[in-house]
């Protein structure tokens, strides 16, 4: 007989088991609508890999793991897929979350399973990836990946495997029932599990001595093997991991730390079950069982139901009287959690559904003060001081709790359970931890952000270094080639422009200016973008004849803007062909005086004519835009056309009331128009020759200068348009936005260093 340790505090509350188990294994009835939660287990959620109104089959594959720490998600049954969207979860907190619909079609149709005759015949990775690939989870607690257990660490060499059949909490009888109806699986899976962790020298299943119809099914299965049953004396938690560990080997599992560093792994009898159906059936986890039981349901029994399955769908199949329940509980009464909706579905970890009545558990009474009686001390099972730590919670004092090893806490219940001030302990501990983690993330986050600015100051400062030691070999380079060029003769005017230079950046400039001045390389441009719009045209409407749905909508966008620069294409080509001289003033500075004398000798009214047709060019262009841009720019635009229409119905209404008024042969307003205008004109030259006079660095100070100006012009607009409460100031923000943008990017440009 294995000797057996004792384990420091625990209580002793009803156990109320018997109510369950009066009537055998049941089942309930396929129901019609089936939700799957991606996160039915510790560590990240699974991924969707089916869309809605997809078919699926029973045992199929409809969510993907993310990560080490995650399991997969399997269809239930065979049906369609109805939605992808966020349903009540079986959570504390009424929380809601990403869920898989799946409309049941009622034929429970399977995929064809690969079973497996011989699994030692397969690898060490090939079996941890068959149950990885089943989505199996721990059944009996928080749902731990049962892959990631089944695959320790080298540094940790596993002598002991314990299989947990002890199910202390009161009221659930799911492993009981078990261990009663498939004693010969839960071994096999033992077995299974011994061969995955190379054969360790114990293997041990603890029960406790108040399942004798278990405890005799176990011991008939295991007869012929060197399964040790070890059975112990009941009380409460004496299923926690940690507890188990102790009560059957007399070992401390260290504070932080896990079973495995004592060469130690446990797992419950129905992931053992699971495991070993996955290997030798291909099976997935699809369905459990779990304990239906309170006195507000007509029926109270264990039944094994498909996950997915809608509690409320539960609890109408065992007559519940809604009326009659105190409240709803997942798990038992000790570490369960009471339900916010019935709506809530079934998952891996569901062990029990808890409907008591108001008699079977009444109102918890109101909490009073402590009064240091020291009875939580004394049946906490971890050894803690749950006064101190509550005192700690209360006060906010979290780095004081956790030298009390508040993250030790089990929540086992046992010092709520025995408080004679009715304290509800658990929930402020539960509460204390929740921040705790939420804290240490935040500062993981915190030093990650740190940790990429610090990154990206020593990668702006190297790129610095960078630019700058390029400039001073640019520089270099500019001054040799001054200095050679004054070694040599000047050239004289007769010398043919296709002579090379000594300067290649020169050379190239002046290629690319004689190439600008060609009538026939610009003719040459326009046929090829012209005949490239065309080629686009056409492809995009065969594009289209293929299309389907939504795309065909894209397309018929893209196909507008196509032809819209087909015809801007076309137009350009034929002013070209028109044109007195066949080329365009290259010469920006030029182009302006030219336009601006040109504007000097039209009268007022032609100048308002020549103002509205420059307007309808930029309301049809932006009317062309509005139709084919993304929402979020649509507003942007129709703000943009809102303001040009006020502008040309302003200058219509001076054009009408000048057309209106007698000529007038006074020249005063010729005079002071043809002043502005020439002055206009004189400053633009002073500009240009200034600027010539410029080097790049100076050039670049002047447009920052500019546009710091007109930075400032836009916010006092802006911040009008505010306070006036102007419709169009969507328009006056994106002003603001991109002229900061230019701000910035030119200040970038700019050189660090002063010019000389």
């Amino acid at each position: 007989m294995r000797r057996i340790w004792d384990i420091p505090g625990g209580v002793h509350p009803p156990e109320n088991k018997q109510q369950s188990m009066q009537q055998p294994l049941g089942n309930v009835p396929l129901p019609q609508e089936l939700v799957f939660p991606l996160n039915q287990h510790i560590g990240q959620p699974a991924t969707p890999i089916i869309e809605v109104g997809d078919t699926v089959l029973a045992g199929q594959k409809i969510a993907e793991a993310v990560g080490v720490f995650s399991a997969p998600v399997h269809a239930s049954t065979s049906g369609t897929i109805t939605a992808i969207e966020d349903r009540p979860l079986p959570h504390a907190s009424g929380l809601w979350g990403k869920c898989i619909v799946l409309n049941s079609d009622g034929q429970h149709q399977a995929i064809a399973y690969d079973a497996c005759e011989d699994y030692t015949q397969l690898s060490h990775r090939e079996l941890i990836d068959k149950i990885r690939e089943a989505g199996i989870a721990g059944l009996g607690g928080a749902g731990f990946p049962t892959a990631v257990k089944l695959n320790p660490s080298d540094s940790h060499t596993i002598d002991t495997l314990i299989l947990n059949g002890t199910e202390c909490e009161p009221y659930i009888t799911a492993d009981d029932t078990l261990m009663q109806t498939r004693a010969d699986e839960i071994i096999q899976g033992a077995l299974l599990l011994s061969f995955i962790l190379r054969q360790p020298s114990t293997l041990i299943i603890g029960i406790e001595d108040n399942k004798p119809d278990a405890i005799k099914a176990m011991q008939a299965a295991a007869k012929g093997t060197h399964i040790e049953i070890a059975t112990f004396p009941t009380k409460y938690p004496s299923g926690g991991e940690k507890q188990l560990v102790q009560i059957l080997t007399g070992q401390e599992v260290p504070a932080k730390d896990i079973p495995a560093s004592l060469g130690i792994v446990v797992q419950n009898i129905g992931t053992a079950v699971a495991a070993y159906r996955a290997v030798r059936f291909g099976e997935p986890l699809t369905s459990r069982i779990t304990t239906v039981v309170g006195q507000s349901l007509q029926t109270q029994r264990n039944i094994e139901v498909l996950l997915g399955t809608p509690i409320s769908h539960i609890l109408h199949a065992h007559g519940f009287n809604r009326a009659k329940a105190a409240k709803l509980i997942m798990g038992g009464p000790m570490m369960g959690f009471a339900l916010q909706s019935d709506e809530a579905p079934v998952v891996k970890t569901t062990n029990c559904i808890l409907a008591p009545s108001h008699d079977e558990l009444p109102a918890q009474p109101p909490a009073q003060a402590c009064i240091r009686c020291g009875m939580c001390a004394e049946a906490c099972p971890a050894s803690l001081l749950p006064q101190q730590l509550y005192w700690y919670a209360q006060a906010e004092d979290y780095e004081r709790a956790q030298n009390y090893h508040l993250m030790d806490c089990i929540e086992c219940g046992a010092c709520s359970y025995v408080c004679p001030s009715n304290i509800p302990l658990v929930q402020h501990y539960r509460a204390a931890k929740g921040i705790i983690r939420q804290q240490a993330e935040e500062k993981l986050k915190s030093d990650h952000a740190r940790q990429r600015f610090e990154f990206r100051q020593r990668r702006m400062e190297k790129a610095e270094e960078e630019k700058e030691a390029k400039r001073l070999a640019r520089k270099k380079a500019a001054e040799a080639a001054k200095a050679k060029a004054a070694n040599k003769p000047a050239t004289t005017p007769d010398t043919p422009s296709s002579q090379p230079t000594d300067d290649p950046v020169a050379a190239a400039m002046a290629r690319l200016q004689e190439k600008k001045n060609d009538p026939q390389a610009q003719q040459a441009k326009l046929e090829r973008t012209l005949s490239s719009t065309r080629e686009r045209l056409a492809k995009l409407q065969q594009k289209l004849d293929q299309a389907e749905g939504d795309q065909r909508e894209k397309i018929s966008a893209q196909i507008k803007q196509a032809q819209v620069r087909l015809q801007d294409a076309e137009k350009n080509l034929t002013e070209h062909n028109n044109s007195p001289t066949q080329a365009a003033p290259t010469d920006p500075v030029a182009a302006a005086i030219a336009k601006a004398q040109a504007k000097v000798s039209m009268s007022a009214d032609e100048k308002l004519k020549d103002t509205i047709a420059s307007l309808d060019k930029r309301i049809a262009r932006a009317q062309t835009k509005l139709s084919s841009a993304p929402a979020e720019q649509q507003a942007i635009l129709q703000a943009s056309i809102e303001t040009l229409n006020a502008k040309r119905q302003d200058a219509q209404t001076e054009l009408k009331a000048i057309l209106q008024q007698a000529p007038d042969p006074a020249t005063t307003e010729q005079n002071t128009t043809q002043d502005a205008a020439n002055a206009a004109i004189t400053k633009a030259k002073e500009k240009a020759a200034a600027m010539a006079t410029m080097t790049p660095a100076e050039k670049q100070l002047e447009q920052i200068a500019s546009l710091e100006k007109r930075l400032k012009k836009a916010k006092a607009r802006f911040e009008k348009a505010q306070s006036d409460g102007d419709d169009n100031i969507d328009a006056f923000r994106s002003g603001v936005e991109k002229l900061s943008e230019k701000l910035a990017q030119a200040k970038d440009a700019a050189p660090k260093d002063t010019p000389e």
